[in-house]
């Protein structure tokens, strides 16, 4: 039995001084970083001025389009990067499905751009 932890002797090495140096930064930054707040940096921050009405507040939908259209371009990128390496590396008959359910994936994503382009999203006063 002792053979076979021994083997997971590397791990909690590993882990001992993974632990060691994180508690050792904590402790570096708590020692060694600035301590002199002033009014400015204790004061809340939020877009660059400072909070003037209640948190519950409606925003206007532009910021909710400009999320999704920030959502669509990045799943965008986040898949067809992945998906070229593969493609690259499969038999014909899959790639062939694999192509067609990416552009079925590009059409979902360009339906919800075309939604973001008629609301208005992209055009800023």
């Amino acid at each position: 039995m002792n053979a076979f932890l021994l083997q997971y002797l590397p791990i909690l090495i590993f882990l001992a001084i993974a632990a060691a140096l994180g508690i050792a930064f904590i402790l570096a930054a708590a020692v060694v970083a600035p301590k002199a707040p002033d009014p400015e940096k204790l004061s809340s921050y939020e877009c660059g001025f400072n909070a003037f009405d209640d948190a519950r507040m409606k925003f206007d939908i532009r910021f909710y389009l400009v999320s999704i259209l920030f959502i669509i371009f990045d799943l965008e990128v986040a898949f067809l990067f992945p998906w070229a390496v593969a493609l690259m590396r499969m038999p014909h008959a899959e790639a062939v499905f694999a192509f067609w359910s990416m552009i079925g994936f590009l059409a979902v994503l360009t339906v919800g751009f075309i939604y973001e382009w008629k609301k208005g999203a992209l055009e800023w006063e």
